[in-house]
């Protein structure tokens, strides 16, 4: 299956929606990340991606159809030469090889570009499909934090993995 990374579209708005719009999808996500993910949400977050001259979070895109999202957030001060990356699938395309692809495409990006020295992930503890994922990718394990995350009323241990890249 042919997979890309690209500039999200306002079109995008209801097939971001339709996806991301999933509980199970939430459970392994940042609060940050809305519940439910109404059509609404989706256009206002397209918009906010789009006033980038350069945008940190672009669309996936399989076979033609709209599977996710990736980015990453540029560290700051000190941290300058690191970035945060995060990505989803929905949950129709999990287990297609798609975020695989999606993060090999940002990282390749980030490489040309040359700013960042160091990338990663932080990963709930029950998402290991999302660890396959940046094991694929060259990452490693960094850190486990045990009983960082407090998602759902659930007390949860979340994986830093890190590739570095310069």
């Amino acid at each position: 299956m042919n997979v890309l990374i690209r500039p999200w579209k306002p079109e995008d708005a209801p097939a971001l929606s339709a996806i991301a719009n999933n509980k199970k999808l939430w459970d392994m996500l940042r609060d940050r990340f809305p519940h439910p993910y109404t059509l609404t949400a989706a256009e206002e977050w397209i918009a906010l991606c789009n006033e980038k001259k350069a945008p940190e979070h672009l669309c996936i895109e399989a076979g033609g159809t709209v599977c996710g999202g990736i980015g990453f957030i540029p560290g700051t001060d000190v941290e300058k030469r690191s970035a945060e990356m995060g990505y989803f699938v929905g949950e129709p395309f999990w287990g297609k090889g798609i975020a695989t692809k999606a993060v090999a495409l940002l990282l390749e990006q980030l490489m040309e570009q040359k700013q960042f020295i160091r990338v990663f992930s932080i990963v709930f503890s029950n998402n290991p499909g999302s660890m396959r994922v940046l094991q694929k990718n060259g990452f490693s394990l960094e850190q486990i934090r045990k009983k960082a995350v407090f998602k759902n009323d659930v007390v949860l241990d979340d994986y830093v993995w890190v590739r570095f890249t310069g």
